[in-house]
This record gives C-alpha cells, sequence and structure tokens, in this order.
C-alpha cells in the first residue's frame, strides 16, 4: 500500500468553486481533504446515517450544526452525528483547508435541508 496526497488521490469538484480529494474511500469509512475558497458555502444538508468529523487544516471556518454557529480555526475539529443538519462556510480571506472523516461514507447521501431557504 502506498502513501496518498492530493497529488496522487482521486479529485472531484463540488459546490460552485470547491475541490475535494478521497485520501480514503471505503463503503464503512472515508477520509477526505477538501478546499474551500474565501466566502464560499455548502449548501445546508444533512446525512441519515454517516456521522462527520470535520478537522480544519488552513483557514478559519463556521461550522453550522443544528443552528448552532461553531467557528473552527486550524488544528480544531467538531463531530456532525447522524441525522444532524450541518453547513460549512469559509470566514477567512484565504483558501480553507479541511478534513472530513465519516463513516459510513456519507456523500452519496446528503439531502438538502428544506428549511434553508
Amino acid at each position: 500500500m502506498a502513501a496518498i496526497s492530493t497529488d496522487t488521490a482521486e479529485h472531484y469538484p463540488w459546490g460552485e468553486a470547491s475541490d475535494g480529494w478521497h485520501l480514503l474511500r471505503d463503503p464503512n469509512l472515508s477520509v477526505l481533504e477538501e478546499h474551500m475558497p474565501p466566502g464560499a458555502a455548502e449548501l445546508r444538508h444533512r446525512h441519515s446515517r454517516a456521522r462527520h468529523f470535520f478537522y480544519v487544516l488552513a483557514g478559519e471556518v463556521m461550522l453550522q450544526l443544528d443552528g448552532e454557529q461553531h467557528v473552527l480555526g486550524v488544528g480544531q475539529g467538531l463531530h456532525v452525528p447522524p441525522g444532524s443538519t450541518h453547513q460549512m462556510h469559509n470566514l477567512s480571506e484565504m483558501e480553507a483547508r479541511f478534513l472530513v472523516i465519516s463513516a459510513p461514507f456519507g456523500r452519496s447521501e446528503a439531502t438538502p435541508d428544506k428549511e434553508a431557504g
């Protein structure tokens, strides 16, 4: 098994102008590195089965979790339980980079929050 990085991992675009890389892609566990440009935000959504742990590598983000805002800086993370409505927003003037660790893999089961407006 070889070491992996964003140089060698499978890339995927998401949102308006964000990028991600599958560092580990397994049905039971995934590790993603995602990058968001300044001011970008994802759509508010939830996952019925997957739990996530977001961990900030660069920048400052606001992770809204069930209506509560959590500002996270470098070296900070937050657990998102299954069924929780959440939305990531890049608050910084630089690209935000963060890890998303999910069990089980949850990107395919994301449901937009109908109250997102």
